[in-house]
């Protein structure tokens, strides 16, 4: 299973397109997660949707609002929200993990494999086949 994050932007109207992913494909949503870290002295939080493979395809979509949401345990947002009402509505929880910041890594495609590894290591994704 090949895993690939698609990112939708940090979470300001991009978090809108995420919730109506979720809403219009409800079924395909596997778990929703909250991926909360620290830069620059601010807690962030990453809102992610892990989806089933399509199909009998190989390929397993995650789709992702980076670091842009601030972090519900310490500031309630209208953004945040939605994100809950979404899960409440499609009945899944939410999984909260803290991660590394983005800006630990040289480059965004060695921060999503060291999600990925986060992910794959904790059983929330399937290993790579």
């Amino acid at each position: 299973m090949i895993q690939r994050f698609i990112e939708l932007g940090n979470g300001m109207g991009d978090l809108y397109e995420l919730i109506e992913l979720g809403e219009r494909m409800p079924s395909r949503v596997d778990r929703m997660m909250a991926l909360h870290t620290v830069t620059n002295d601010r807690t962030i939080t990453s809102l992610v949707l892990v989806m089933k493979p399509a199909g009998q395809d190989k390929f397993q979509a995650l789709y992702i609002c980076r670091e842009g949401i601030p972090n519900p345990n310490d500031q309630q947002t209208k953004r945040y929200d939605l994100f809950k009402q979404l899960a409440v509505t499609i009945e899944k929880e939410i999984t909260e993990l803290v991660v590394k910041p983005s800006t630990e890594f040289h480059e965004k495609d060695l921060y999503y494999q060291y999600l990925v590894g986060i992910l794959r290591m904790n059983k929330y994704i399937p290993p790579l086949q």
